[in-house]
């Protein structure tokens, strides 16, 4: 009997500090790939970067990261069948025998561009942004940028590198306090919230600095406001469509690495509770940072409206939101009209679509044509 199933490799895991919610989204979206139409190949990257396949990898990342052992020996001796580790030579081959790849990784080496380079290379179909919309929709200095140069608003930034905190902490900290406190300290290249910080006088902020430079070599600093948060998700390719918007209650002071995956106190109001005016200039902005950035696929933007003034301020974007159960990206969606396997089978589609384009480029070039 033919086979006429999509062959689709799921992704997950990886050496970011965003690993643990990687598996979290990835199970969701495996639950949400209906077996009848896709035959699906589980690849899990350990945190050391060591890939494997086979149907038993995700639960044995995600035992691994609740009893916290060391990735290699932990999978090597749970699995014990060398029909699971994919040895360098062999991965572009495996991967070669699927029709798509689905990507679900946070973070540093599989939402900044790293990864989608490889692909790119190999020529594979995969969901989501390239090369340039997941640089830059990664990197939020450089994202700060381009909304600037775009005229879409964004609170005050401040680029800080690692290097010029342990040399030159004095300067750092002179050219931080020319913005007012609170402020907020981040990783330019990380997601999930984590290593983020608010900071209200000059020992947290280097206290801050100090956290957030574990995390990567760029800083941010940015202008703390009194906000409402504001979500939207977008979808698509050259025609991006905008979700409802949803407003985030965090049950903490901001919405943390922990309010968003373990505080049950933090709350999702969808629809959030905004004028129908706020709602359209906040969508037309997300469809306009989405394409400023050069993305595809998918992508949840995030937005401030200020308390006191009613300003409308976009934050950031994720390139490869949280795809759990309670994650904004799918909720906005299925708020919206759109079901989560829908969702997910949309998603897709827009892969092959992107991959059609890339195939329609002309790659040769003679005077004499």
């Amino acid at each position: 009997m033919e086979n006429n199933k999509k062959k689709i490799g799921v992704i997950f895991g990886g050496r970011s500090g965003e690993h643990s919610v990687s598996l979290m989204s990835a199970k969701f979206v495996i639950s949400q790939l209906d077996p009848e139409i896709y035959e699906i190949s589980l690849i899990g990257i350990t945190r050391s970067g060591v890939w494997y396949s086979g149907s038993d990898v995700l639960e044995a990342l995600i035992k691994e990261d609740d009893r916290n052992l060391e990735p290699d020996a932990y999978i090597s001796s749970l699995l014990g069948n060398a029909k699971y580790d994919i040895k360098a030579g062999e991965l572009i081959e495996h991967l070669k025998g699927l029709d798509v790849l689905f990507p679900v990784l946070h973070g540093t080496f599989g939402e900044d561009g790293t990864l989608q380079g490889v692909l790119e290379i190999e020529d594979f179909a995969y969901v989501g942004s390239g090369v340039t919309g997941s640089a830059t929709g990664m990197d939020k200095a450089i994202f700060a940028d381009l909304m600037v140069a775009n005229r879409i608003p964004i609170v005050d930034t401040v680029l800080i590198l690692r290097s010029e905190i342990s040399e030159q902490m004095a300067n750092v900290i002179k050219a931080i306090e020319q913005i007012s406190y609170p402020l907020f300290i981040k990783p330019a290249n990380l997601g999930s919230s984590v290593g983020i910080s608010k900071v209200k006088d000059r020992s947290e902020l280097i206290e801050g600095l100090l956290d957030a430079a574990q995390y990567d070599r760029r800083l941010i600093v940015q202008k703390g406001h009194n906000v409402r948060e504001i979500e939207v998700s977008v979808m698509g390719n050259d025609k991006p469509i905008a979700s409802v918007c949803g407003e985030i209650l965090p049950g903490e002071e901001f919405y943390s690495y922990e309010a968003k995956y373990h505080d049950e106190t933090s709350q999702a109001v969808i629809p959030a509770d905004i004028t129908e005016e706020q709602s359209n200039i906040i969508r037309t902005y997300a469809v306009k940072a989405y394409r400023a950035c050069d993305l595809a696929g998918l992508a949840r933007i995030d937005f401030f409206i200020d308390k006191d003034s009613d300003e409308i301020y976009i934050n950031e974007l994720n390139t490869m939101p949280g795809f759990t159960k309670i994650s904004m990206y799918p909720q906005l969606w299925e708020a919206t009209g759109i079901k989560n396997q829908d969702l997910v089978e949309m998603l897709i589609e827009y892969a092959f679509e992107r991959k059609m384009q890339r195939d329609s480029i002309k790659r040769t070039f003679r005077r004499d044509e």
